[in-house]
């Protein structure tokens, strides 16, 4: 996927911002205090925006549907 995820998943940027389908946000353990922060940062911030690093992808989440917001752009394919 064209993200760029610049810190790592160290939640020090929010490069790897994306918005979650709605049938699929609430299956999600809720977002830290640390993560909404970053989130507010974000670019096309949505109700079911999420930082895609702190996604834990379990076998309940196959099949998990994001989309990447518009004024995403992933400099490192520059």
């Amino acid at each position: 996927m064209p993200l760029e995820g610049t810190c790592e998943g160290q939640m020090a940027c929010s490069t790897c911002h994306v918005i979650v389908g709605k049938e699929w946000y609430a299956k999600l353990p809720d977002a830290s205090e640390d993560e909404e922060d970053m989130l507010d940062l974000a670019a096309d911030l949505h109700a079911t925006s999420r930082l895609s690093c702190q996604i834990l992808l379990t076998e309940e989440l196959d099949g998990l549907e994001i989309r990447i917001p518009r004024e995403s752009h992933d400099m490192q394919g520059s």
